[in-house]
């Protein structure tokens, strides 16, 4: 014997599986939110793609950090801006404008370690760079990173024990 299927009514109206009634649709986001949810979004990835190719040099570095952190706290201020808009005037989230926070997020938290550990470690850091500059053979090389890693090993006790 066939089961019989189940009237379900057309356009999805009526009760869903489980008892709840459908989400109500939204009207589309104005295109001004539209347009701050993407700008979030592509703050939010330059903020992460500058760090992953800006901090080569050392010296670049810092202000790398210093920019992709503005893009980021841009990118989540942007972000939460049309959200919160949108919610207001009571029309759909634009697009981009969570992906703009989560990556805005993560390139201020990745921006802001850098920049700590810049701050901590600059001496170290900056010896390093000259030593290497100057090493023109592998066992001069090695000798530079094995100083650097002494270093920052020594800095480490130092900061755990109170200077």
């Amino acid at each position: 014997m066939e089961a019989m299927a189940r009237y379900s009514p057309p356009s999805g109206r009526g009760r869903q599986p489980g008892g709840m009634l459908p989400a109500r649709q939204l009207p589309p986001p104005d295109p001004a939110l539209r347009q701050r949810a993407l700008a979030a979004f592509a703050l939010g990835a330059l903020s992460l793609i500058g760090l992953a190719l800006g901090l080569g040099n050392l010296r670049r570095g810092i202000y790398v950090a210093g920019l992709t952190l503005l893009f980021a706290v841009s990118a989540i201020w942007l972000g939460a801006g049309a959200g919160r808009r949108a919610r207001r005037s009571g029309t759909a989230r634009p697009r981009g404008a969570v992906s703009g926070i989560v990556l805005g997020g993560f390139g201020l938290a990745f921006s802001a370690l850098w920049l700590l550990v810049l701050a901590v470690f600059w001496p170290q850091l900056n010896t390093y760079s000259n030593c290497m500059a100057s090493a023109n053979t592998v066992a001069a090389q090695q000798a530079c990173r094995t100083q650097f890693t002494d270093s920052v090993g020594g800095e480490i006790s130092v900061l755990q024990n109170g200077r």
